[in-house]
């Protein structure tokens, strides 16, 4: 061991093996480490302990269950906070020190000792940030197989969108200065968007005059396959706004929606005001991405395909996420290092172990590989943090699958999706009364979302858990009005019906979901409950009424 050491390595005794691995795979790297398991008897903080923490350029923190109760190692990484040489790494799924959780940590709860792992490299790279080297020429290092990026007409990309300069029907000058706010701050929301790539106003400040009122010509000189134009105007004692998104080409409006607000409530309700159009206009923009990508029989584009993959989602059949998984798989074909397609498989293959796969351990890894992709090649992305935290859940892996859902709400506040995935991962997680804030956020923001289904299921959930079967019964019904053709909400309403004494009822309604899903047996359904309820009284009941009424309909399917 060395004097001063590049990386002093912190863990719990308990993680030994793995502390090994980790300081195995740094010396490769060719970087000197600080580690033994003979002074964390407990006894005494040893001088030479505490020197090297002190001397080293990076300490690495083990973070599990383990450690985060230890005193040592939370000492040795508050020491290591205050010298500004922490670069911490989760190795299990746990809750950090309430003192670390906005401290970025690398999570590699998967990792194996793969030396071509990618989000083991990004972590290897920041501690060379810390340690202040790069890797020396002649150093011996496995050279990780690196994907050759797909060309950009072969990935695709979110369609483009300019706002226009918004109109002042009013005639009033203090409103000219709402209409160009108006237009700032939309713009502002709708960068953070994940379904359109938007222009900024300097772009399309030269037609705040109307001087081409040409729709076509507009599109072509901008480069953007969308416009939304505007207007604001005094109605009575309300401020309207109106909006429209245009198609560029052809000049088709799209969606147009009114927007009133009292004028005396208006300063506080701005905020609102934005937040509502732009969820609005995410929503449709993504309805009319997924229908082009549709219509479009061959040639297409991962981002197309992708946008195949979350058309069939809109429900969560076996035939819906088949082709999901179909589509997303494809999207990786053609663009190997994409992110979102790697997200939106992994969702996809979640969803199909969910709702029809025994435990499996090989198909977790599987899942769990297009999870570590999306996340290695664009883990700060809003919508690829939202696929990969639903894959997550449907894993059984919610502490992560939360972990992941919040940083996305982090950086999008205003996309709707992420709100769904964290209140479906905080439903598995016992905490109902979380669940249905993230559920109303997402009404809230997307209200014309073709996931609103999947909301309602898991809202009923969590008035299950509250034990509030009459919300349960109101929830799940939502979810039929929905989606009709899908067997798995009559289970679901059948189970509540049975345990309000509703037993005609409730028979029925099982005879009506075995008959719109005959290879569904009731194992399965044994299988699904326990991945949707956390263990508890709720699932119980659930179990009970479905051993109850399963035997009740035989032979009606």
């Amino acid at each position: 061991m060395t004097a001063n050491p590049d990386i002093f390595l912190s863990y719990n005794r308990e993680d030994q093996a793995v502390a090994r691995l980790y300081a195995d795979a740094f010396a490769a790297e060719g970087l000197n480490v600080w580690w033994d398991t003979a002074l964390r008897s407990g006894e005494a903080y040893d001088e030479v302990t505490e020197a090297a923490l002190r001397a080293a350029k990076a300490v690495v923190v083990l973070w599990s269950p383990r450690s985060v109760v230890s005193r040592w190692v939370r000492a040795e990484a508050t020491i290591a906070d205050r010298c500004k040489t922490l670069v911490p790494v989760m190795i299990e799924p746990c809750e950090r020190p309430i003192m670390f959780e906005l401290t970025q940590t690398a999570d590699l709860c998967h990792w194996s000792g793969d030396a071509g792992d990618r989000a083991w490299l990004a972590f290897v790279s920041d501690v060379r940030r810390f340690v202040g080297r790069e890797a020396e020429p002649d150093a011996v290092a496995v050279t990780p197989t690196v994907d050759v990026p797909a060309p950009v007409s072969e990935r695709g990309s979110a369609p483009s969108l300019a706002v226009l300069p918004f109109t002042n029907r009013s005639g009033l000058s203090e409103d000219d200065v709402f209409a160009f706010g108006m237009v700032e701050d939309l713009i502002d929301a709708l960068s953070l968007g994940v379904h359109a790539r938007v222009l900024s106003s300097s772009s399309t400040a030269r037609f705040r005059n109307g001087s081409s009122p040409d729709v076509g010509a507009m599109g072509r000189e901008l480069g953007v396959r969308y416009l939304l134009e505007g207007n604001v105007r005094r109605s009575g004692n309300d401020l309207r706004v109106t909006a429209q998104l245009i198609e560029a080409a052809g000049g088709a409006i799209l969606w147009t929606q009114k927007f009133d607000r009292p004028l005396t409530e208006l300063a506080a309700l701005q905020e609102q005001l934005i937040e509502e159009v732009a969820a609005h206009l995410g929503t449709q923009l993504l309805r009319r991405e997924m229908e082009q990508a549709l219509k479009k029989p061959s040639d297409v584009t991962a981002w197309e395909c992708v946008m195949r993959a979350l058309s069939a989602l809109r429900t969560t059949n076996d035939k819906a996420i088949l082709r999901a998984v179909e589509e997303s798989a494809r999207a990786v074909s053609i663009a190997p290092d994409y992110g979102l397609a790697h997200a939106m498989l992994a969702d996809a293959l979640g969803l199909a172990y969910m709702f029809r796969s025994p435990d499996d351990a090989d198909e977790v890894r599987r899942i769990r590989h297009h999870i570590d992709r999306a996340l290695s090649c664009d883990g700060e992305n809003a919508a690829v943090l939202g696929y990969v935290a639903s894959a997550l859940h449907c894993i059984g892996q919610s502490p992560e699958g939360l972990r992941r859902a919040k940083r996305a709400i982090e950086i999008n506040p205003g996309y709707g999706y992420v709100h769904l995935t964290a209140g479906t991962t905080s439903v598995m997680l016992g905490l109902p009364e979380a669940a249905l804030a993230h559920f109303a956020d997402f009404h809230r923001l997307e209200p014309n979302s073709p996931h609103q289904h999947y909301a309602w299921a898991f809202a009923s959930y969590s008035h299950l858990l509250m034990g509030d079967l009459a919300a349960a019964e109101a929830a799940v019904d939502r979810s039929i009005a929905f989606v009709p053709e899908n067997g798995v909400f009559y289970v679901h309403k059948a189970l509540i019906v049975s345990q309000l004494g509703r037993t005609s009822e409730a028979q029925e309604l099982m005879r009506e979901a075995r008959h719109r899903q005959p290879t569904d047996t009731r194992e399965l359904w044994e299988l699904r409950f326990p991945r949707w309820l956390p263990v508890g009284p709720a699932l119980d009941a659930m179990l009970a009424a479905l051993r109850k009424l399963w035997p009740a309909t035989e032979g009606s399917a």
